[in-house]
Formats: C-alpha cells, sequence, structure tokens
C-alpha cells in the first residue's frame, strides 16, 4: 500500500511541485492549502491530488485536517512541512501582527503538524518529516527579522525533533532553499531580482522541482540513517 504524505502549502509554488513529485514517485499525497479555494481546484483537477484546507497556525484545525485525511486516505507516514509567508518590514516599522503572523504560519505550525502525526509515527516504527527551511534563515537578511527567525527556528526544531524521533525510525531533516523561481520571489522589484541573481554563483534562481527532488531523497524508505541534517539547495549563495 502506497504511504501516506501530506505537504503543508502543497498546491502552489514549491509545495506543487513536493506534492506533485511524491505522486510521481508513487505516494498518496494530500495538498495543504489556506486560502485560495479556486487555485487549490484547479490544482486538483490538474494533477488528480487531494487538497485540504486548513489553517496550519491552528492547532485544533491541524488536529481536525490529519484526522480526516488519516481516515479518507491512510495514516501519514511523510509530513512535509512547506506553508511559510512573509510579511516584510525593517523592525522598527514592523507591527505585532506582522510578527505573529510570519512566526505562528512558518514555525508554529510545524509544531502543529509534527505533534498531530508524531504518535502515529510511533506506534508505526516509521516516519520521515521534512521541514522547509530557508537562505534567509541561515544567513539572515535585511527587513524578513520575522521571517529569518522562524526559518532560523525551523532548523533547531529539525534538530530537537530529529533525537526524539531516531530511536522510533522516524528521520527528520530540513531544506533551506535559496531563491526560487516562484510568484513570491517574482514579486520582488525587478532591479532587487537582478542583484540577488548576480550573487548566486551558479547565476540563476532555482526550480521548485530542485527542492522536490531533495525532498523525495530524504523522504525515501531507505534514507533511515540521514536525520538531523540541512540540505541546503541554493546555487551556493550560502555555504553553511
Amino acid at each position: 500500500m502506497a504511504r501516506v504524505a501530506l505537504v503543508t502549502g502543497g498546491t502552489r509554488g514549491i509545495g506543487e511541485a513536493i506534492s506533485v513529485a511524491l505522486k510521481n514517485a508513487g505516494y498518496t499525497v494530500a495538498a495543504n492549502y489556506g486560502g485560495n479555494d479556486e487555485k487549490a481546484r484547479e490544482f486538483s483537477e490538474r494533477t488528480g491530488i487531494a487538497a485540504y484546507k486548513f489553517d496550519v497556525s491552528d492547532f485544533e484545525a491541524v488536529k481536525e485536517g490529519c484526522a480526516r485525511i488519516a481516515a479518507e486516505l491512510g495514516p501519514i507516514d511523510v509530513l512535509v512541512n512547506n506553508a511559510g509567508i512573509t510579511r516584510d518590514g525593517v523592525i522598527h516599522r514592523m507591527s505585532h501582527q506582522q510578527w505573529k503572523e510570519v512566526i505562528d504560519t512558518n514555525l508554529t505550525s510545524c509544531f502543529n503538524l509534527s505533534r498531530n502525526v508524531i504518535e502515529g509515527m510511533r506506534e508505526r516504527g516509521f516516519g520521515r518529516i521534512v521541514n522547509i527551511g530557508s537562505i534567509n534563515g541561515q544567513a539572515g537578511q535585511y527587513g524578513q527579522v520575522n521571517y529569518a527567525a522562524a526559518k532560523s527556528g525551523i532548523h533547531g526544531f529539525t534538530k530537537a525533533l530529529a533525537q526524539e524521533g531516531a530511536a522510533k525510525g522516524i528521520t527528520v531533516n530540513a531544506i533551506a532553499p535559496g531563491y526560487i523561481d516562484t510568484d513570491m520571489v517574482r514579486a520582488v522589484p525587478a532591479n532587487v531580482l537582478e542583484k540577488i541573481v548576480a550573487r548566486v554563483p551558479v547565476g540563476r534562481l532555482g526550480k521548485a522541482e530542485e527542492i522536490a527532488r531533495g525532498v523525495l531523497f530524504l523522504v525515501a524508505d531507505d534514507a533511515g540513517f540521514i536525520t538531523g541534517a540541512t540540505l541546503s539547495i541554493n546555487g551556493g549563495q550560502h555555504m553553511y
């Protein structure tokens, strides 16, 4: 029976590429999304992947969402914590709401999802959790204290949870993407984007499919000796 994989923020951008790659590799995929029903419906019709709407920053909503997925598709063996937002601004102009929304969606969601699948993984003696961090969680970024803090927190979360899950056959790893060609990055002003690309040694933005390839590597059944690791996929921009 195919393993069930849940990808948060799984209907657009990097998340979509991960969902599709997992499906093509034989997993039964549940793609979570937060708000855009039309985009999610189009995604499901095009890919054949079931989309589940719930707020990853809300623990009770996550609990209900995971229970529904388990009832409809089967127990969740693979979790990819990919959901993320930005609310950029320098800290002396940043509102508490901008801070809280990013921390809750990008970091607290990792707890919410992991907490709701970890007991089942422990009982079955198998689990794969991949948390999507960021180059900006490793190196920092002007105007992103909220985002950098959340993504940096993901890397610490990954190492601690990896130690807790190791004896039960659960691996926990992170991927730290650099600048990837998605709608979020394309929204950056052209002159700023040009400067970003100029700092990438390979001379281009990354592709969402390149992040998905990393996820497939880490969630494989035979990847059980890789845990607590961070895989940087950034074109050489930051060698950490």
